[in-house]
């Protein structure tokens, strides 16, 4: 299975608007798009789901439901992506159909082990600075905390960054052995960023990572 190395993670001010850049998003290239909603109810969630999976399914993107494994599971999304307080991906993965990924968020060494004890499909390593849009108060990794991170790790499970990332980082965080990022703000303020992304992340289907489960 094929993990995109450009991640777009939904951001807008109402549900509305976070379906509308979802829109915007796919027209402008994105090959993995994230529904990241929270405080809000799962029968509206659906909802939200079902119109994003109609949507991605018109370009062919792929789609990750943030955190709600199950609406995930039901509107046939791509996968799932589980924050560190959501439910365990081992619980997720029971649920969901095989062909679904699972990815995890980690901010340290020790959260990167053990979604691999779990055997996530990717891993989103964050921040990598501080944005304003960030929650997370971990502490900032920046391009020396991915190597150390990378370094210690010697996986072959994709290691996304994400965190205030723009296109400027782009080839300094690859050489960390990074395998891709994912991206909020960035994209939000200018989807026309999404072509730039694709081009330093040399992004085409024939160069994007393999991942094979075993």
């Amino acid at each position: 299975m094929i993990i995109p190395k450009l991640h777009y993670i939904s951001q807008g001010n109402s549900p509305k608007e976070h379906l509308e850049n979802i829109q915007k998003a796919c027209t402008s290239g994105a090959e993995l798009v994230q529904l990241h909603l929270k405080n809000i109810s799962e029968k509206k969630l659906l909802k939200l789901a079902k119109e994003a999976r109609e949507i991605t399914a018109h370009f062919q993107t792929r789609l990750l439901i943030n955190d709600y494994y199950k609406i995930a599971k039901e509107v046939k999304a791509d996968g799932v992506h589980l924050g560190k307080t959501d439910t365990c991906p081992t619980i997720a993965r029971k649920f969901l159909h095989s062909w679904q990924l699972i990815g995890g968020t980690a901010n340290t060494l020790i959260d990167c082990q053990k979604l691999l004890v779990k055997e996530v499909d990717y891993i989103s390593l964050s921040p990598f600075r501080l944005s304003k849009n960030t929650t997370n108060l971990s502490p900032v990794l920046g391009l020396n905390g991915y190597t150390l991170i990378l370094e210690a790790l010697e996986t072959e499970t994709p290691i996304i960054g994400f965190g205030g990332i723009t296109t400027e980082d782009v080839a300094a965080i690859l050489e960390t052995g990074v395998s891709g990022i994912a991206v909020s703000e960035a994209i939000t303020n200018d989807f026309n960023t999404i072509r730039i992304f694709n081009q330093l992340l040399k992004a085409s289907s024939t160069e994007e990572q393999r991942y094979t489960f075993e």
